[in-house]
């Protein structure tokens, strides 16, 4: 059997907020760095030259335009809080370049929202106008997506819970405070963890610096990025605190990688 390649792109490595943060002046949004200028949280598995969206954040605009994209083939949704779902009507330029519907994959609760949220989107009723055509499709366990096996990962997140998402090597777990037991044991023999680290202080939905790295090296990831992360973290200069094996994710940023 011929191996697949996957690339891995950080399409936004922000908080809900992004950064800079519009009228701060703190050391990291008056940064000229562009590790440090951050749109809100996705990603982007590209495979058998099928591009896989996680999230629909507030940038997609920006995102797709600054990776040059052609063409999204599906979309993995991790929740539905505002910066992760708000970019949804820019996937309609992908319907029109491909002439096809795309289909959108979630909780079942995470499709309900979506559908109560965006309901011009799923509205059966021919009107006039320009919306994304899409087909929910929903997660119950680990599926096949283009040849490959996409594994869910249940995660608490505040008095909610969102999904991760687990592609061969690789796992991605945004906006998440804790881990299920159950689903450690979906991320055993994990070679690349991009994990959710808001800051180093404490956060009431989210993992911090410190709880990131004790979940990487519990899960014992050879590679960890932090991910989902606010003005509180200068890049270069906290980069010095990470233990090794351990980097800060940056928008843009690829990995290359061997599918099994």
């Amino acid at each position: 059997m011929s191996q697949v390649n996957l690339t891995f792109t950080i399409l936004g490595s922000g908080t809900s907020s992004g950064v800079p943060v519009p009228g701060c002046r703190c050391e990291v949004c008056q940064s000229h760095d562009p590790r440090n200028r951050r749109t809100r949280c996705s990603a982007l598995l590209s495979y058998g030259n099928k591009n896989v969206l996680i999230d629909t954040a507030t940038d997609l605009r920006q995102q797709v335009l600054r990776e040059g994209l052609g063409r999204i083939d599906a979309v993995l949704f991790t929740h539905t809080h505002a910066d992760h779902v708000n970019g949804i009507d820019d996937l309609r330029p992908f319907n029109s370049l491909s002439g096809e519907p795309i289909p959108i994959y979630g909780s079942p609760s995470c499709l309900g929202r979506l559908h109560r949220s965006f309901s011009y989107i799923f509205d059966d009723n021919p009107e006039p106008g320009y919306r994304p055509r899409l087909l929910p499709r929903e997660i119950h366990g680990p599926f096949e997506l283009f040849g490959q096996l996409v594994t869910p990962l249940p995660l608490h997140h505040g008095s909610g819970e969102s999904l991760g998402y687990r592609l061969g090597p690789l796992a991605y777990l945004t906006d998440c405070h804790a881990i299920p037991a159950a689903t450690e044991e979906l991320l055993a023999d994990i070679e690349v963890l991009v994990i959710d680290a808001l800051r180093f202080r404490p956060h009431g939905t989210h993992f911090n610096i410190p709880q990131a790295l004790e979940a990487a090296a519990h899960l014992g990831a050879r590679r960890t990025f932090l991910t989902h992360l606010s003005h509180d973290v200068e890049h270069v200069r906290d980069s010095v605190q990470l233990p090794a094996g351990t980097e800060f994710a940056y928008d843009g940023l690829r990995l290359n990688l061997v599918l099994p």
